[in-house]
């Protein structure tokens, strides 16, 4: 199955200037912990619910911008890979959303762990992607206990 067929098209991005006020309430709007972040339709970088307490929130810098968060290096995939291989891009990677770019660059859609785990022959992929994810994750978290 091509992601083009079950990705979302309606997604919401934010501007690198955006306040990470804005982010956050987009992200509470979506209820998603990562939303991409474009110029002119094309992805620049993602944020996370993380990124802005870490790098901004926690060091007391609640009037920073979006683009001082953000990742900068963004994985992406494109319409017509198959959901095998985004599974797989995914866990390498070890995130849980993936921006999908049209062949001019520009952002048409977003596929997440959720949306690959709806597809049955992708259960058991979408799923090791997830565990590998949370393993790093609650590494993270144990390191900084």
């Amino acid at each position: 199955m091509k992601l083009q067929q079950i990705m979302t098209t309606d997604v919401t991005c934010c501007c690198g200037t955006d306040s990470i006020q804005k982010a956050a309430q987009a992200m509470k709007n979506q209820n998603c912990g990562s939303i991409p972040v474009c110029d002119n339709k094309r992805v620049i970088g993602m944020i996370t619910d993380r990124d802005i307490v870490l790098k901004a929130v926690a060091r007391g810098k609640i009037d920073t911008r979006v683009e001082d968060c953000m990742t900068n290096t963004v994985v992406t995939a494109t319409p017509d890979m198959d959901a095998h291989e985004a599974a797989d891009l995914m866990a390498q990677h070890q995130i849980r959303r993936l921006p999908i770019v049209n062949a001019q660059g520009e952002l048409c859609g977003i596929v997440s762990i959720g949306d690959l785990a709806t597809v049955d022959i992708h259960i058991n992929e979408a799923g090791d992607a997830l565990s590998k994810i949370s393993a790093r994750t609650e590494t993270q978290n144990s390191v900084l206990h």
